[in-house]
């Protein structure tokens, strides 16, 4: 270059020709750029997604279903005191309200990714007052005051401050995400404890009952016994199982106090265990229906924080990559000082200055692009790790439905063995009481016994069976009714 451009001259008559040092000159600037930003391409570029073999897309469920989501599906159960318990649980569980408090705080921190977008301003100001001793004569005070104003932005040539931005802002969603599922956890947690508190209500009252029956029949033991028709072992027989039904009857009290306080804990209450219980166990409005769409299981919150996080590591891997390209920041400063405090605010004594600077790491032991590929390398890995969760949500869909189908059958069969237990106890006791030629003892305990046995089944089973539609429910992220959008 050997003189300046035409349009610099016009506009610089008497300035004189241009003259950079060889080692400026553009093209010699442009080479490390070149050199060094040619490591971008040759590292792959991340994916924000993961194909799954699935009939349905997965998309995330609209915020206005989002209640629906988490709470329509306890209508299944026609229970309207569980449903107040859940929404109680959800205005003031200590865990939840925490987990609103901590998305509230990643929130913000979009705030403070999309500010490295823009420019950055600072003002500040200073004042200082000196003195100087002459010795014996009157010594001299200073007085200085500044004010000062600097800039700074870095142009996002390649969109590496947009890609960062838009990866916070995946990590909120992935957080809100997150929040929905302790939601919806909270809520079939609470109706677990609901149905808990009330299977140990019902196996406390059978306590009370089978303590009532063995004691009839220790009466009617202990009075053949007087009239010398059975021997001592049969009424020792009897006592044992008195003393055993007292026993069963303290651990069902203590299990029966322990639910009341697992639910209460969830409701933000005291564990007083004075929380009053049902006599009925919730029922099932309808049996599952069929065919029921692979969509629903994207409204699942993990698998939405997965989508999230998955698109996350992409934007941040691609933002590493564009790392590796020249970044151009543009400052400007502005400074007044003087010994007045007018003139340090008068502009006429204003200083200013403008610049831009193009950097590029030219060497660095190879850690830019090592950073580069170790973030490509996470992005594959969050690919295979949504597809897992994908396929484990499917099974717990299809692990929910089998056992549900298994448990409604096997409500059918143990239904009529609880029916002929309690037939086979009625008549021991009958025989034994009228006493029938071949009645004993041990044929009325052991009627007892399966009898006590079925009936604990029976409670037991039908907790299984809500606690099986509650994971189903879980597996499906909501309700069977309400798709994502």
């Amino acid at each position: 270059m050997t003189g300046a451009p035409r349009r610099f001259r016009r506009l610089n008559p008497h300035r004189p020709p241009l003259k950079l040092p060889a080692v400026l000159r553009p093209g010699l600037l442009l080479i490390p750029f070149l050199l060094t930003g040619c490591a971008a391409f040759t590292i792959g570029r991340p994916s924000p997604a993961a194909r799954v073999d699935t009939a349905a897309a997965f998309i995330e469920a609209d915020s206005h279903h989002s209640g629906r989501i988490a709470t329509g599906w306890l209508r299944e159960f026609n229970d309207p005191r569980m449903t107040a318990l859940v929404r109680e649980a959800i205005r003031k569980n200590n865990n939840l309200r925490a987990t609103a408090k901590r998305l509230r705080a990643t929130r913000e921190g979009t705030i403070v990714g999309g500010a490295a977008r823009l420019p950055s301003i600072n003002a500040g100001t200073a004042y200082s007052r000196t003195y100087d001793g002459l010795g014996p004569g009157p010594g001299v005070t200073s007085e200085s005051y500044s004010l000062s104003l600097n800039a700074s932005w870095e142009a996002d040539l390649w969109g590496r401050l947009r890609d960062l931005d838009e990866a916070t802002y995946a990590d909120y969603v992935a957080a809100v995400a997150d929040y929905r599922g302790a939601r919806l956890s909270l809520a079939a947690n609470t109706a677990r404890s609901w149905i808990n508190l009330i299977t140990a209500q019902q196996q406390l009252d059978l306590a009370e009952q089978t303590l009532a029956n063995f004691k009839r029949s220790l009466s009617i033991i202990d009075r053949r016994y007087r009239s010398n028709l059975l021997r001592p072992v049969d009424v020792q027989f009897g006592r044992n199982n008195v003393a055993s039904a007292e026993r069963s009857l303290r651990i069902r009290t203590t299990d029966r106090n322990e639910a009341a306080r697992s639910l209460e804990l969830l409701l933000g209450r005291y564990p007083a265990a004075a929380v009053e219980s049902s006599s009925t166990l919730p029922t099932l409005q309808r049996r599952v229906p069929v065919g029921l769409p692979a969509g629903l299981v994207a409204r699942r919150p993990d698998l939405t924080a997965a989508r999230y996080d998955l698109l996350a590591s992409a934007k941040r891997a691609d933002a590493d990559r564009k790392d590796l390209l020249p970044s151009l920041v543009l400052t400007g400063s502005s400074r007044n000082a003087s010994d007045a405090f007018r003139r340090a605010i008068d502009p006429a004594y204003l200083a200013w200055s403008a610049a831009a600077s193009l950097a590029q790491t030219v060497y660095a032991g190879g850690a830019p692009s090592a950073r580069a590929r170790a973030a490509l390398a996470r992005n594959r890995a969050e690919i295979h790790d949504y597809a897992q969760a994908v396929l484990i949500a499917f099974r717990e869909v299809e692990s929910a439905l089998e056992s549900d189908d298994s448990l409604r059958e096997q409500e059918v069969f143990l239904l009529r063995e609880v029916e002929q237990a309690t037939l086979a106890e009625r008549q021991s006791e009958r025989d034994l009481a009228m006493g029938i030629e071949g009645s004993t003892v041990l044929e009325i305990l052991e009627a007892q016994r399966r009898a006590v046995n079925a009936r604990a089944a029976l409670i037991r089973l039908r907790n299984d069976r809500l606690q099986n539609r509650i994971d189903l429910h879980l597996a499906l992220g909501g309700d069977f009714d309400t798709l994502a959008k």
